[in-house]
């Protein structure tokens, strides 16, 4: 995917070159209630016509954004969203379900007061702790649902702005980017003669970003006081764990909704200086702080490395020493984990057999965490303790989880581990009916609980359903393996 340039379209549909023409922007305030015409659509023209006036000027600096937070339609989408992400109460213990009763309407009719009088506060994040794939826990800020929505009625404005500026080698927390689209493009680099990897860890990213220069950063583009104070209330509003408040000085946290764009706008520091200054020696490919850059050669990938860490060094961070390697793809040597896929470089079994020819293709498939977590969270849903509860119910539990993750791998060459993970739940689900029957079964009983059984129940099947990397969504193999 190309960077967008004048003429050319951007994340919300519009064109850099035609979008507002004698329309300020800054001027916009627009009606409380949109007046019949959807919210939604009220938001995304709004979002349209800031993406293409900065598209249009590079250099132009907003200065009247924080007078849309206020916006009834605006406030209604950020609701919309972040109702749609669900998530836990804040330290004030109130939920979404709460803000539901309360009435949403009048929830947000007196936030809208709250921030047009000017008289918002940001209040302190809870602080929660998720494991880690390492076994380590992760810390998570978990902000207030009213926080919570007046940040994404920031991110709302924000986003299209940066969104002008960001450059095609960022996928992470971004429109119509994602995690497939990354993989992808490193599949595709290795096809092209990428033999090398550097795969880069940044030590404690989200907790070592300076507020100072990720704010100086952001005011390139903003010079609303009223949006930068906002900024600076959210990173500085401290952190309550087991009821004691401690000060943040550093770091923006995990959880909140406006973390990913000022992750993605502080390290857009990298990209740009990559871009720039580094990149006859690789491609840098990031999703958001996992990052890796496919080189040609081992010295290119020697230097690759020195140049990130002058880079990161300007922004106060640093690669972490050991979980940052190089990696010697060529003929399938070594493989690296990246976004929950393993990519390793395999013979094309077809071209040796037909030409004699030993040519390798990176591939992918679920890495071995990957593959732990999803047991893990099989052997969850079916425990011991289970075996008296209905079959049905065990399933309809099992398969949202399984067809989200199916979804995520199936763009890879997946087709192998998807029946070894067909294989285990079959065992699984089977040790539930063998457990529940106990000494009442009878002689081969236990023969008609096969996977089609248990398929015939509703169970999701993952065999059958990868879809190879570019396959047209319509050729999608359904068939059984």
């Amino acid at each position: 995917m190309k960077n967008n340039v004048a003429g050319g379209r951007g994340p919300w549909g519009d064109r850099a070159d035609g979008a507002g023409k004698g329309e300020g922007v800054a001027g916009m305030t627009g009606p409380k209630d949109p007046g019949g015409v959807k919210p939604r659509a009220k938001v995304r023209e709004l979002q349209r016509r800031l993406w293409a006036a900065a598209k249009r000027a590079p250099s132009r600096r907003f200065h009247a954004l924080y007078d849309h937070l206020g916006r009834g339609d605006v406030l209604q989408e950020a609701w919309r969203r972040v109702r749609r992400n669900r998530g836990a109460a804040g330290i004030d213990s109130q939920s979404i379900r709460d803000v539901e009763e309360y009435g949403v309407e009048r929830f947000l009719e007196e936030l809208g007061t709250v921030l047009r009088a000017g008289e918002y506060r940001a209040t302190v994040v809870r602080r929660r702790y998720i494991p880690k794939a390492d076994g380590k826990q992760r810390p998570l800020g978990i902000p207030t649902v009213r926080d919570r929505i007046v940040q994404m009625a920031a991110k709302l404005m924000l986003e299209p702005v940066f969104e002008a500026d960001f450059l095609p080698c960022s996928y992470g927390f971004r429109p119509k980017r994602n995690a497939t689209m990354a993989l992808e493009t490193l599949r595709i680099l290795g096809a092209k003669g990428g033999h090398h990897v550097l795969d880069a860890d940044i030590r404690d990213y989200f907790g070592s970003i300076d507020h100072e220069k990720l704010l100086l950063l952001v005011s390139r583009r903003i010079s609303d006081r009223r949006i930068l104070k906002l900024l600076r209330q959210w990173l500085e509003a401290g952190v309550m764990e087991e009821g004691v408040v401690s000060a943040t000085v550093a770091g923006t946290p995990q959880g909140g909704v406006i973390s990913p764009l000022l992750s993605n706008i502080y390290l857009h520091v990298l990209d740009v200086l990559w871009t720039r200054q580094s990149a006859p020696l690789g491609t840098l490919v990031r999703y958001a702080d996992d990052f890796a850059v496919m080189c040609r050669t081992a010295k290119d990938c020697e230097q690759a490395e020195a140049r990130i860490k002058v880079i990161l060094e300007r922004l106060g961070l640093e690669l972490h020493p050991q979980k940052t390697r190089r990696v010697n793809l060529f003929d399938g040597k070594e493989g690296f984990d990246f976004l929950g896929c393993h990519l390793h470089k395999r013979l094309s079994g077809r071209l040796w057999e037909q030409k004699r020819k030993r040519l390798y293709f990176l591939q992918r498939w679920p890495s071995q965490r990957s593959m732990q977590r999803i047991r893990q969270r099989v052997r969850e849903l079916t425990q011991r303790s289970r075996c008296h509860a209905d079959i049905r119910e065990v399933i309809a539990q099992l398969n949202p989880i399984l067809r989200g993750w199916g979804q995520y791998f199936r763009t890879g060459n997946a087709a192998t581990r998807f029946i070894q993970l067909d294989s285990y739940i079959w065992r699984r689900l089977r040790s539930l009916r063998l457990k529940r029957k106990g000494r009442d079964l009878k002689p081969g009983e236990a023969d008609r609980w096969t996977r089609e059984y248990f398929e015939s129940l509703g169970l999701y099947r993952l065999r059958g359903t990868v879809l190879y990397p570019g396959s047209p969504f319509w050729e999608s193999r359904n068939a059984a393996v």
